[in-house]
């Protein structure tokens, strides 16, 4: 190896390590503690979307213009444990099957927790950053169907809002 090839590898190294100094203090996303995702199905390619359907007192409607995958994934979050700061580019319908979901919208100020038990669910919007944590004494389990756009990834990290103290 010549000196001009050495001097290019340490000069390389060096900025490296130097955006790796960087970034290690801007905490660009907040990782899962306890929690384990299972994928069930998808990615699953949906053709454009445009469905109805209504009684007298119940009305719903779903449309999509362009192609969606579709995921259907299976989470457990430990005791104590959340998700991590993250959002979807798409909605999410969450099932509840055992435990208490616990749910903190990230541009909520006041911090509310939103409380699901086990048999009830929840939609996350998409876009909106959030965070979902189990602070019951046994495992949650959550089965989740997200519909997002054809190739986006399902989840996106994110960094913890500032009047979190947690996640």
């Amino acid at each position: 190896m010549n000196k001009k090839t050495l001097k290019l590898m340490v000069a390389g190294a060096l900025v490296t390590c130097a955006i790796g100094a960087f970034t290690m203090g801007l905490g660009w996303a907040t990782d899962p503690v306890g929690y384990t995702a299972t994928p069930i199905v998808g990615p699953v390619a949906f053709d454009e979307i445009d469905t109805r359907s209504h009684s007298h007192d119940w009305r719903v409607r779903i449309a999509t213009e362009g192609l969606s995958d579709v995921f259907i994934t299976h989470i457990r979050i430990e005791p104590g444990g959340y998700s991590g700061w993250h959002s979807h580019p798409g909605p999410s319908f969450v099932t509840i099957k055992a435990g208490t979901a616990t749910f903190y919208q990230g541009d909520d100020m006041e911090r509310t927790p939103h409380v699901y038990p086990a048999g009830t669910g929840f939609v996350e919007d998409a876009g909106r950053v959030h965070l979902v944590r189990n602070e019951g004494d046994n495992d949650l389990e959550l089965v989740v169907m997200q519909l997002v756009p054809l190739g986006e990834d399902r989840r996106i990290d994110e960094e913890r809002p500032p009047w979190y103290d947690f996640g």
